[in-house]
């Protein structure tokens, strides 16, 4: 049961349907499920398969590296996949806390703003190269999913860690997607990038990557540690310009991008021979899961999209006006998955842009004809609050909240949909650390 307060939640069939295809997309994109389904080892011909691809182990060793949300549950199904004895050495960052596997350690660091036990572990990871005296014959496995960018902090020279997270917490602030986050925070890394992948060569790269990005573009998940970096300098200090950021932001950050678009810091690189990026899980392959389940329960899906992005509100809007002029009509499950930008006022209640998505949708949806539900869930048990990962509303929601004495206009205004959701109930949905993330997964159920 991925959900654990599915019974407070169901308080109806169509709200009890909308449980199981959001258990059933969740699980689909398990790290143990995308692994297993992506990574074969042949013991007695020493070759590793990933997508279908063969990499040849008889002459070198296996080390595994990496960091993000699902990394540490990737880890411990790889041991499972090639056998303890067939892995030299490894660690990899993860939000779930430290665990040590057979010869994987897994480190718990900072999310989404970045610690020092984050920026300890990188350290140790890249003193594996000299330890173990890594070669091109070698092969380091790249454990990346969503929330690298913050599990895998190692700043460059000049800039601190503290540096790093307040422009991290100014970008998650002022509206700035995540290319844009991505474009600041490559350039204050010696690892993003593809930074990590030139620090190992000649040594063979291969990353398994879980997408939590909008299209799956590799060097944006977990800003690319083994992507060559299309951004430049000139595009990182753009973004500080754009948001004004520039008298904000810690002044080593600015003089050093500073510094890097006038040419005078080495950019990330443009390209990487060394290196094989497979993307083994993605947000589509959640969303067509939850098909699936929809038709096992005699419901017509319809997948509408899976690279959801845009303002929180006006998406939510922009989706309820679209259901209200009969667009999908004949569907009774419309499944979208990605990811919206909600941008904050200066002094923000509690809560996420799951939790804002369905508040919102109370308001948006009221004039349509029940009955109906929304829910909105982050795949990784988190909507910005670590113990809850999105909420579900229906016909009923908001009328119950004002009832109760609740002023949701005032909520909403003030983005407190957590405090909402908890006086209201039975709206929150809880799943705890789901080992997993590929973004958001919103449904519809209609009729």
């Amino acid at each position: 049961m991925i959900i654990k307060n599915r019974e407070e939640l169901i308080t109806s069939g169509q709200r009890a349907r909308a449980i199981e295809l959001i258990e059933a997309g969740i699980n689909r994109v398990l790290p143990s499920n995308l692994m297993r389904a992506s990574v074969q080892y042949n013991q007695s011909r020493k070759w590793l398969s990933v997508n279908g691809q063969r990499y040849d182990l008889a002459k070198g060793r296996v080390f595994v590296v990496g960091g993000g949300k699902a990394s540490g549950s990737m880890a411990a199904e790889l041991e499972k996949i090639v056998g303890v004895d067939s892995i030299m050495a490894g660690i990899v960052n993860s939000k779930s806390g430290s665990d040590d596997l057979g010869r994987i350690r897994i480190v718990g660091a900072g999310h989404p703003v970045p610690d020092e036990a984050g920026v300890n572990s990188v350290r140790e990871m890249l003193s594996m190269k000299t330890r173990y005296a890594i070669g091109k014959d070698d092969l380091v496995i790249n454990l990346i999913s969503g929330g690298g960018s913050s599990l895998l902090p190692y700043p460059v020279n000049g800039v601190t860690l503290e540096d790093k997270q307040a422009v991290t917490q100014l970008l998650l602030r002022c509206g700035a997607d995540i290319r844009e986050i991505n474009a600041v925070r490559k350039h204050l890394s010696l690892i993003k990038g593809g930074g990590l992948a030139r620090f190992f060569a000649p040594a063979r790269v291969i990353s398994l990557i879980i997408s939590d990005v909008v299209a799956d573009d590799l060097d944006v998940i977990a800003s690319g540690p083994a992507v060559p970096d299309p951004s430049t300098y000139q595009d990182a200090f753009r973004v500080l310009q754009k948001y004004d950021l520039l008298d904000k932001a810690p002044q080593r950050v600015v003089d050093f991008i500073r510094r890097g678009s006038e040419g005078l810091e080495a950019e990330t690189p443009k390209r990487l021979r060394n290196c094989k990026n497979n993307l083994i899980g993605n947000n589509r392959m959640a969303l067509e899961a939850m098909a699936d389940k929809a038709r096992d329960l005699g419901i017509e899906p319809c997948i509408i999209t899976s690279e959801m992005s845009g303002d929180t509100v006006e998406y939510a809007y922009n989706m309820a006006a679209k259901v209200e002029e009969g667009r999908y009509r004949g569907f009774g499950a419309l499944l979208i998955g990605g990811e919206t930008t909600p941008t904050l006022p200066e002094h923000a209640g509690k809560g996420g842009r799951n939790q804002h998505y369905a508040a919102v949708s109370m308001l948006a949806m009221k004039q349509y004809p029940p009955p109906w539900v929304v829910a909105s869930t982050g795949t990784d048990g988190s909507d910005y609050m670590e113990d809850v990962a999105g909420a579900i509303v229906d016909d009923r929601s908001l009328a119950a909240a004002r009832a109760a004495g609740l002023d949701v206009d005032d909520y909403i205004a003030r983005f407190d949909s957590n405090t909402l959701f908890k006086r209201m109930g039975k709206s929150l949905i809880i799943t705890g650390s789901t080992g997993t993330n590929v973004s958001d997964v919103l449904i519809y159920m209609l009729g």
